[in-house]
């Protein structure tokens, strides 16, 4: 059976990462595991099409991109060094299954969230070597300029390969002080495919999985308060995938969607994820956020929604882990609860941040309580703020057709 261009590239789009994980075990080096791992892609858009998918398509991978490794390394001259890794594909190892795929992610994972490394790096290397975020999606996601992460990720590497950090979960009295880099990586991940940076669509949906299971995983590994906050927390907010967007791809605000397309199954898995969270002492940031969603998955609709409690959360999440984004959140539950120039008072209050001047949401949260407050001539000069900021595509024509209701009603 022939094997066409779209299947190859949702090959890559589901495998890459995982491929490129185990290599790095077996190849010892990034930059190496890396090449190796285009290469045996490269390969199979040569052989698939006339030989057809094998039955495991990341274990062909991986054993096309260790033989390219080798090849590398002897054309290299650095055989005795890597004579180790010479091994394995001479004598023909079958394939790695998935649970060792799974547990290399896992490693590369850890790797990357090295405490030896700084934290932005941490967090910046991960998005791009185990997610495959490009640069500029990484900075993006971390309000950073694009050249600084580029940079940030070369040195991480470097530090990776000049200290000798190990390739390895950690062992288990080191599991909770390195479990926090972790677990912020993996919700960055997670935001960036429940909603993108750029592009033309909303959602990408492997980013979310992947977040999921990867913390689906930790959940396994290290049964923690916080594992399961997250993991709560990313379900609940999944669950409303499939209505955020209309048929036609274009963004739908929570106030307007269709609650019976949310996924119930998937909100009473997060919310028996979260029971198991609060049972867990102390509480903290994703579990207090995950009790957020779950105001909201409980709603039966908008008008239903409990904001006096979802205020007292956000007070609380504020406490726990000051952040201007938190701060801009609870501004706009607190106009959702009493008033929006309530709202508004309290965002003007924030006016300057450099780290919410850039940010789109910022200007878009307060120009929608603008547009409420009944100020609509302020609220269109914010929305073109927020329009000159944003980079995804949906989110831009949301803007833009909130700017043309605006026009329609002045004229």
């Amino acid at each position: 059976m022939s094997v066409t261009p779209q299947q190859l590239d949702r090959v890559y789009r589901q495998q890459s990462r995982r491929v490129l994980a185990t290599l790095i075990r077996l190849l010892g080096d990034f930059a190496l595991a890396e090449e190796a791992m285009q290469e045996a892609f490269a390969a199979a858009l040569h052989q698939w099409p006339a030989e057809g998918m094998p039955e495991n398509p990341a274990g062909w991978l991986i054993r096309a991109g260790q033989r390219r490794g080798i090849d590398q390394i002897r054309r290299r001259q650095t055989a005795r060094q890597y004579a180790h890794l010479l091994v394995p594909a001479e004598d023909g190892a079958p394939e790695p299954d998935a649970e060792t795929i799974d547990d290399d992610q896992l490693r590369l994972l850890f790797t990357c969230c090295h405490p030896a490394l700084a934290v932005g790096a941490r967090v910046a290397l991960t998005l791009r070597e185990v997610c495959g975020l490009s640069t500029e999606q990484v900075a993006k996601a971390l309000l950073q300029n694009p050249a600084t992460v580029g940079q940030r990720i070369v040195r991480a590497k470097r530090k990776i390969r000049d200290a000798g950090i190990p390739y390895e979960v950690p062992g288990s009295s080191e599991l909770p002080e390195r479990l926090p880099g972790v677990l912020r990586v993996i919700y960055l991940v997670f935001n960036e495919g429940y909603a993108r940076s750029d592009g033309d669509t909303v959602v990408a949906a492997h980013l979310s999985d992947e977040a999921i299971r990867t913390a689906e995983s930790l959940a396994v590994l290290l049964p923690n308060g916080e594992v399961y906050g997250l993991l709560a927390l990313m379900l609940l907010h999944d669950a409303r995938r499939a209505a955020r967007t209309d048929a036609n791809g274009e963004l739908v605000t929570l106030e307007q969607q269709d609650r019976s397309r949310w996924d119930r199954a998937r909100i009473d898995t997060g919310l028996e994820w979260l029971e198991q969270a609060l049972s867990a002492t102390p509480t903290g940031p994703y579990t207090l956020q995950a009790s957020i969603a779950a105001e909201h998955a409980r709603a039966a609709h908008y008008e239903d929604t409990d904001w006096a409690r979802i205020v007292r959360l956000y007070e609380a999440l504020h406490r726990c882990q000051p952040s201007p984004v938190i701060a801009l959140n609870y501004a706009v539950a607190v106009a959702m609860r009493d008033a929006p120039a309530e709202g508004l008072r309290l965002l003007d209050s924030l006016a300057g941040r450099k780290e919410l001047d850039r940010y789109h949401l910022f200007h878009a949260a307060r120009a929608d309580l603008l547009r409420r407050n009944g100020d609509r001539q302020t609220a269109r000069a914010v929305y073109r703020r927020a329009l000159a900021l944003v980079t995804q595509g949906p989110e831009r024509r949301f803007l833009e057709r909130r700017l043309a209701e605006l026009r329609a009603v002045e004229h």
